[in-house]
């Protein structure tokens, strides 16, 4: 079949690849060069790089209303157009300007966490499982009917960028067992059932502040479910530290307070129980393990960690 492909960060790419392994991509479009790093200097979306290794034609259009998009899907021939992660909220234009519309890679199990960021909520709220789905979109937002999902089982100790790598592959997967089906005529999308639908909106550097006056369950879920962005951080000694790889464990004390410091991480009081943190970053160093920076004497027994301003930098 010959398709068009929207898509922009890393997790895209495994669709892409699997898309031109089986098909005939005629078009690819990502979101444009953006500026990255402490220089500021441009970088390509993650599709960009892998369309252009794989000798496909690329635009990268600044809006998807202006009509520029709905008229490059129609020249470029494409009979269905496969949407993953682009960034970008599609207009009715755009979704009818290939016969077979466009089909959606979403990372939940919908109407589960609808939105931007449905793999940080997840883990954030704690589900055992997560999964992919193939929808056909429609003009709402990831409303509409689902041709078939994957379920997985989401690690305990599983980070946001862990599970979403991992999801990466059986969405592409699921993508061309959904393909096949449409090409075959014999894919049935059902309707979602919008009552039991939760949304995941994209994060903000705010929803990286921990408060240890939370329950550690809670606490260790929101650590990993925030890495790697915006990232976890709390305030120790007055400097903002950023905070990896957390697990509830037994312990109490006052909300913040490091109870120890050994080989499993740095143990901190929460509101109910206590979370052991491995690694920690401390301004101007890089990430290390707790016992080092201990050693270093950057963190010991009696310590506060405390919540950072809802402004503070992550």
């Amino acid at each position: 079949m010959r398709v068009a492909f929207l898509g922009s960060p890393e997790f895209a790419v495994p669709c892409l690849r699997a898309l031109a392994g089986a098909h005939e991509v005629a078009l690819v479009v990502s979101q444009p060069d953006k500026p990255a790093g402490r220089g500021g200097e441009l970088r390509a979306p993650a599709v960009k790089l892998a369309a252009q290794e794989l000798g496909l034609p690329v635009i990268q259009p600044r809006s998807a209303r202006t009509g520029e998009l709905a008229q490059a899907l129609a020249a470029c021939g494409a009979e269905l157009a496969v949407v993953v992660a682009y960034g970008k909220i599609l207009p009715p234009a755009v979704l009818a300007a290939v016969p077979r519309g466009c089909i959606n890679v979403h990372a939940s199990l919908l109407p589960a966490y609808r939105g931007a960021a449905p793999v940080q909520w997840a883990v954030i709220r704690g589900e055992r499982t997560t999964g992919v789905a193939i929808m056909q979109l429609d003009e709402g937002m990831d409303t509409g009917p689902v041709y078939l999902a994957r379920e997985v089982a989401i690690d305990p100790d599983e980070t946001a960028g862990e599970l979403l790598a991992r999801l990466a592959p059986i969405g592409a997967a699921a993508l061309l067992d959904a393909i096949a089906a449409i090409a075959a005529g014999t894919a049935r999308a059902a309707p979602q059932d919008h009552a039991r639908a939760t949304m995941a909106p994209m994060l903000a550097k705010a929803d990286g502040a921990i408060d240890f006056a939370r329950p550690a369950v809670e606490v260790a879920a929101r650590i990993r479910g925030v890495d790697p962005w915006p990232g976890a951080h709390a305030l120790l000694r007055g400097q903002v530290v950023k905070l990896f790889r957390a697990r509830a464990v037994a312990g109490s004390g006052a909300p913040g307070a490091v109870l120890a410091i050994d080989g499993d991480g740095v143990r901190v009081a929460c509101g109910d129980g206590a979370v052991a943190i491995r690694d920690v970053q401390v301004p101007g160093r890089k990430r290390m393990a707790a016992a080092q920076l201990a050693t270093g004497r950057g963190l010991a027994v009696g310590d506060v960690l405390a919540a950072p301003p809802r402004e503070a930098p992550a």
